[in-house]
């Protein structure tokens, strides 16, 4: 591994993310590089603690909080949540995924621990983001790219969806994001603490994340990046979606379980490091070898892989994150977990190989399909 500042420098700069940082480690062999700027205008260099908005790499995290949760026997992964999320005690589902909204059946049975874990509760993203439900995810939810400021407040949120029929049947389908953030409000209500001091307690002092939060405190943001998206106008150039003292200036008050946290390179590669251990970091166990099979094994039959090829081609998912299922790129290696985040972040380990890989940059993808500097920084990764 000798070029990737290279790589990644081919790729940042003009249209693309102004800057990036990389990281790809083989067992104790670790390799990591900043590139370009934290911002468009070039007026500071891209640093290796430098801090991204992590958008969905978040689920991983948050799946490993429940985890903890299960393992204090506060929960079980086959407990109905309606004891702890009375909004979701008795859901209504559409008679089929285009029947309006006032079309609903009862569900046929309790949404569980598990099929919120493994996205299967009935809610969230399909693939035709046309449908009448999934109109409601955005205009009422605020489901989409994360936006702290402008969510609700968790009790408030959740009286929202309570309103809003489920998509499938408990079980049936698999369905993206919005179980992520239903689980942020669980581990609060389970836990009796709120979500950010929970994760902060349990997760990130053990594990040294001392930069991963939900937000930046003042003395950080030097070193906190901007966020762009391409400019929708055209012509190549970007256009600012947030600044440093922007919406993740402050603590907001829907902590977004699907895509909340910022954090660094180096943070998450200690959350990997302690999924590759089983559970352990620093002699201390967080999570037993159990838990993090069940993290890292996927859950989903071969007709709900089918039916989710737009955002998990070739893959299947675990809790929190997908599994490589098919190797159908040279990246794809079969068992390898993790996730892509929104705002052009990425991180997956491979258990197999002892191998972590986590890419860092601040510009919003526009589709499910990864840009070109993630699947060169795979390639580059994998040695293909």
């Amino acid at each position: 591994m000798s070029n990737l500042h290279d790589l990644l420098e081919k790729h940042v700069g003009g249209g693309a993310a102004p800057g990036a940082v990389g990281l790809v480690a083989h067992g104790d062999r670790v390799e990591a590089t900043a590139v370009g700027s934290a911002d468009a205008d070039g007026t500071a260099p891209m640093a290796r603690d430098s801090i991204f908005r992590i958008a969905s790499i978040t689920k991983p995290v948050i799946a490993a909080a429940v985890m903890m949760l299960v393992e204090d026997g506060r929960i079980a992964l086959d407990d109905p949540v309606g004891q702890w999320l009375p909004e979701l005690a008795a859901p209504k589902v559409v008679r089929t995924p285009a029947s309006p909204v006032d079309d609903v059946v009862p569900a046929a049975r309790a949404i569980t621990v598990a099929d919120l874990l493994t996205f299967r509760a009935g809610c969230g993203f399909p693939s035709d983001f046309s449908l009448p439900v999934v109109g409601l995810l955005f205009s009422e939810l605020k489901q989409g790219p994360p936006q702290p400021r402008f969510i609700e407040a968790p009790d408030v949120w959740m009286a929202t969806l309570s309103h809003i029929p489920l998509l499938h049947q408990p079980g049936e389908a698999w369905l993206y994001n919005t179980c992520s953030d239903i689980l942020g409000v669980l581990i609060a209500r389970v836990s009796g603490r709120p979500l950010p001091e929970f994760l902060a307690e349990r997760l990130f002092a053990p594990l040294g994340m001392a930069d991963t939060g939900f937000a930046v405190p003042a003395d950080k943001l030097d070193r906190f990046t901007s966020y762009y998206r391409t400019d929708p106008e055209g012509g190549g150039g970007l256009q600012l979606v947030d600044a440093p003292d922007g919406q993740w200036s402050s603590v907001p008050v829907f902590p977004s379980g699907a895509g909340g946290l910022v954090s660094t390179v180096d943070d998450w590669y200690s959350f990997a490091r302690m999924l590759l251990a089983e559970g352990s970091a620093d002699g201390r166990r967080l999570l037993s070898a159990e838990s993090v099979r069940q993290m890292t094994t996927d859950h989903l039959t071969q007709a709900q892989r089918d039916d989710s090829t737009l955002f998990l081609e070739g893959q299947g998912w675990g809790f929190g994150g997908s599994v490589d299922v098919e190797a159908i790129a040279p990246w794809n290696v079969p068992g390898r977990y993790g996730w892509v985040g929104g705002t052009g972040t990425a991180a997956h380990l491979t258990p197999s190989t002892g191998t972590v890989t986590v890419l860092l940059t601040q510009l919003e993808m526009a589709g499910p399909t990864p840009p070109v500097v993630m699947r060169e920084f795979w390639r580059y990764a994998t040695g293909a």
